[in-house]
């Protein structure tokens, strides 16, 4: 045990009491500190309350989902702790959603405690020695997630909440297309229902607004079937 893992405060957000209880049992004799939640309102309240250095975060919560309680985490709480998904699907587009939320790691039920706690150490020995802001540079557009700016050739874009959002999921994820369903719940977090011209109404003023101070192209549409960043 690192002599510093006792000041190392985990949330572990599980709803299934006895897997809850074998995670925190197992942590503690690791020597790390932890607070239990079984549910995403519980969750959050803690989160409110006390600073933690890690999160491990369940999908399936009642009431308050994982996915809506990390995107309170990100978007609304702004907290920038490491959270590690516990997920019973392990496919690609699954993964690759987990991390457009705002996940840093996931771990596949059932899993191992030896893994779960050797990611933990990680992540917790990354976010000591890593806080640099999340800044993302494609050609000559630059987006600080810690703020939420956005500039192009150093001019600040007038971005609604909606439009920094596509712009984000866009430049996070520079080689996946996105669809308008995708688009729309994510940057929205609505359900999707059906065909409207929201989407595309979006991409043409940000499109513009980047146009107004440079000629480069940075969204590429793939008829019938999406979004992606340009080359």
């Amino acid at each position: 045990m690192n002599r510093d893992e006792r000041n190392q405060h985990i949330l572990i957000v599980e709803d299934d009491e006895p897997i809850n209880g074998i995670i925190r049992d197992a942590l503690t004799r690791e020597g790390f500190r932890c607070t239990s939640a079984y549910s995403g309102t519980e969750a959050l309240i803690h989160l409110t309350r006390q600073d933690y250095q890690l999160v491990i975060l369940d999908l399936m919560l009642p009431g308050l989902s994982g996915e809506g309680l990390m995107r309170q985490i990100r978007n609304e709480l702004n907290i920038p702790v490491p959270v590690i998904v516990l997920t019973a699907k392990d496919h690609l587009d699954h993964k690759l959603d987990l991390f457009t939320l705002g996940a840093n790691d996931y771990v596949t039920k059932p899993f191992e405690l030896e893994e779960l706690i050797a990611r933990i150490r990680v992540h917790i020995a990354k976010s000591n020695v890593d806080s640099a802001p999340s800044v993302y540079a494609h050609k000559n557009l630059l987006l600080d997630c810690n703020v939420y700016s956005a500039s192009v050739n150093g001019e600040p874009l007038a971005l609604t909440r909606q439009e920094y959002k596509i712009l984000e999921l866009l430049i996070k994820n520079p080689t996946r297309v996105f669809t308008k369903q995708d688009l729309y719940e994510l940057a929205w977090d609505d359900v999707y229902l059906g065909e409207d011209k929201t989407i595309t109404v979006h991409i043409s003023n940000i499109r513009s607004k980047l146009k107004s101070y440079d000629l480069e192209p940075y969204i590429d549409t793939l008829w019938g079937i999406g979004f992606r960043l340009s080359g």
